[in-house]
This record gives C-alpha cells, structure tokens and sequence, in this order.
C-alpha cells in the first residue's frame, strides 16, 4: 500500500495545476453565486399616495302651520297649529288643522311618518282620536279632508303612530302637506266637559340611502 508520503511524491506539476484549478473554478462559481444574491436584495421600490376629503352630509326637517313660513321645532318647543272649533267640542265632532313639513336647504331627502306621543293621556286626550291625510294645497278643513291620501285611519287613538310614509325631496324640493282629523268621541264621558288638553304630534323623519 502506498502511503501519503508516497502519493505525495508520485504527484507531477501537472497534476497540481489541475487541482489548483478546479479550486479557482469553485471559488469563481461561489463569487457568481454571491453577486446573484447581492442583486436580488438590492431591488429598488418607490410607492404614490392617495387621499382626499370627504364630508358628511345632513338631514333636517322643517315644519309650517301656513305652508308658507318654515322653521326647526323641538319637543319643548312644537309648532302650535291652530284646531278649528277647537275650543267648542262636543262627543262626535271633527276638529281640522294644517301642518306642512320639508326638508331644509342642503338637506338629504328621506321618508316620514306621523307619530302620537306617549304623553298625550289623561280624560280628554283618552276620549280622542286622531286621523291625518296629505292635501295638495294648504286648505285643511271637512271638505280637503275627505279628498286627501289617507295616512292615519280614522278612530285612532292619538297616542298611537301612522302605519305608512310620505317621501319627502331632497334640498327643500317638495313639502308634504298634512290635514289632521280631531275627533271627540261619541262616548265622552261627562268629566271631559270644559277640560282643555294639548295633544302633541312628531312627524319623524329617516334620510333614504343612496
């Protein structure tokens, strides 16, 4: 067997230049592998940017007693419409008054609905009822009442709510014009005689998505 020392002596130059050879080529192909790697992590990026304002809209209701005079109202603060023969009721008779709402300028358009308020109770209020329809001008009296849109059913108590909606423009576009029925009922009972009550109403509105 021949040992290292003996490899080492039948080793000719040529034989070494061909070892030290493949040595460069490995190291050249690692130097390659390296700047491959290099490039890859060296990528350039860049980026735009994009934004803007937005503002949100509103939706605001405004109300009138005449059709012609608008204005915001609150719960403390209601428009007062004025009942005809309101201070003459006797068991069965009608009482009318006109109430006309909008929306105000700028304001998105939406849906409507009348509504009793929980607050209208006690002997008078218990003994009345309530009806309302839309007219087409701002007359609001026996006669426009019955050629109006029904909105609220005859013999409705005045605490309950209308079961339908008015569509309302956008912008002040269009109003709804309301004639409301008061009615007395037939079965009153004595106690009511000269009491006076001071039934309030909410026309609420819903802005309609887009």
């Amino acid at each position: 067997m021949i040992g290292r020392a003996a490899r080492a002596r039948h080793e000719t130059p040529r034989s070494r230049r061909r070892a030290s050879t493949k040595v460069r080529a490995l190291l050249a192909g690692g130097l390659v592998l390296g700047v491959g790697a290099s490039t890859t992590l060296a990528a350039w990026n860049d980026s735009e940017h994009l934004g803007g304002t937005v503002t949100a809209g509103h939706f605001t209701l405004e109300g009138s007693t005449d059709g012609s005079s608008y204005s915001t109202s609150t719960t403390d603060s209601p428009h007062a419409v004025s009942f005809s023969a309101a201070d003459a009721l006797i068991p069965g008779a009608q009482s009318y008054a006109f109430f006309s709402v909008r929306t105000a300028a700028g304001s998105a358009g939406g849906e409507l609905q009348v509504q009793g308020d929980d607050g209208n109770v006690g002997a008078l209020p218990d003994a009345l009822t309530y009806a309302v329809r839309t007219v087409s001008g701002t007359a609001c009296d026996a006669a426009s009442f019955s050629s109006g849109t029904e909105v609220v059913t005859r013999g409705t108590a005045v605490s309950a709510d209308a079961q339908t909606a008015q569509s309302v423009e956008a912008d002040s576009g269009s109003a709804v014009n309301y004639c409301l029925e008061l009615t007395l009922s037939a079965e009153a009972p004595n106690e009511v005689q000269g009491e006076s009550a001071t039934p309030v109403w909410h026309v609420v509105g819903t802005t309609s998505g887009g």
